[in-house]
């Protein structure tokens, strides 16, 4: 049965899901890729040996379920936000789950839903949105200023006037790059707080990149806070799917709730856990790419383009009178970067130092383009 005339409109799709368009980036077959976010390198040979023994005993007992609730699993992501995150974190604070988005979903499933409302500040990481309208709950779209921090006054004002059930706050902001202060989502909690309690989510995809500390410390005397985190970027395992967070242990148990059963599989258990074992190898790619990105930003200033201060493992960049047709020339040279939608920037990932000397060399030729000259550079920090 196909019948070609039936779209989505015919369907009796949900009144708030009518309109949307799906999440996704453009797919294309260039020869630089620069436009997900993801880890340009590949995972070491030593731990694809690991992923290969472990997965290779876990599939002596795949006719039986996994470890429904990911003890080993969780107790090493413990061990690892301990060491790098400043704070102790027992195996009761935290949760896992098929990549971050299904963490921010379980968090909606259990705090949000019909009737209640999530904000966010935008631009910021559209999932946030698009998952909210999916388990049914109100999205509110908050400020950010001209320079894409949150503007405190103007955040509360919104918070106490829509009353939120779930508030996010993005650090490495994405799209943007840009970290929010501790003391701003302070701020933003206390905010919350106030209004009526709520769930604070600081969304720390990219936090191994920031020049900053995570804020895993804020957890401490906080039940309503929770920290998630990917293991996609700074792991280099976007194909992996393994998200978490950290919180108390009554949003532990309350996430529970919502969670399909078994839903890790014992093989994302085991890639995960062996990935683990090698987070200290992992880091130090991720120091490289640190010092790309750190370069990306500096040579496209020396352009004379308008760089936000980065945090994560990518740049946006700017401003152009149609950042649609700037993308098209990029990618007319062979580089594809996101064009995410915030009027007159662009964003790039970093990547290789040869991938990112291919997209250097691609945008000082634009510089020279009418509607590709940059504006006048803003004095930023990185």
């Amino acid at each position: 049965m196909n019948d070609t005339n039936v779209t989505i409109d015919d369907l009796p799709v949900r009144d708030e899901l009518r309109g949307k368009s799906p999440y996704g980036a453009p797919q294309l077959d260039v020869p630089v890729r620069l436009n997900t976010n993801e880890n340009p390198y590949p995972l070491p040979e030593p731990l694809v040996e690991r992923i290969t023994e472990r997965v290779r005993e876990a599939a002596r007992h795949l006719n039986r379920y996994p470890d429904r609730d990911a003890v080993e699993l969780r107790t090493r992501l413990a061990e690892y936000l301990t060491k790098t995150g400043s704070h102790p974190v027992g195996v009761h604070n935290v949760w896992a789950a098929n990549g971050s988005n299904e963490v921010i979903q379980q968090l909606l499933q259990t705090f949000g839903g019909p009737g209640r409302r999530a904000i966010g500040f935008e631009p910021s990481y559209s999932m946030h949105g698009l998952i909210a309208r999916g388990t049914g709950t109100e999205w509110i779209s908050g400020p950010r200023g001209d320079d894409f921090t949150v503007d405190v006054p103007a955040a509360a004002k919104v918070i106490a006037e829509h009353r939120p059930d779930v508030v996010f706050v993005t650090t490495p902001n994405n799209p943007t790059g840009n970290a929010v202060p501790a003391e701003t989502v302070l701020a933003l909690y206390e905010a919350a707080q106030a209004a009526k309690p709520s769930i604070l989510v600081v969304d720390e995809a990219y936090v191994e990149f920031s020049h900053g500390d995570s804020l895993l410390p804020l957890l401490e005397g906080r039940p309503n806070l929770v920290v998630s985190r990917t293991m996609s970027k700074a792991f280099g395992a976007a194909g992996l799917r393994l998200g978490y967070l950290a919180a108390h242990p009554a949003v532990v148990d309350a996430v529970q709730l919502v969670r399909l059963p078994y839903h890790l599989s014992a093989i994302t258990q085991a890639t995960a856990l062996a990935a683990l074992e090698h987070a200290d190898t992992l880091l130090k790619y991720v120091e490289q790419l640190k010092r790309e990105r750190d370069r990306l930003v500096t040579e496209l200033r020396d352009l004379g383009y308008d760089v936000t201060a980065s945090d994560a493992n990518f740049v946006q960049f700017g401003t152009f009178a149609d950042a649609h047709v700037v993308w098209q020339k990029i990618l007319d040279r062979g580089v594809l970067v996101r064009d995410n939608g915030v009027p007159g920037r662009l964003r790039v990932t970093a990547g290789t130092p040869a991938e990112n000397d291919a997209f250097l060399d691609a945008v000082r030729e634009l510089v020279s383009y009418v509607g590709a000259t940059p504006t006048p550079p803003k004095e930023q920090s990185t």
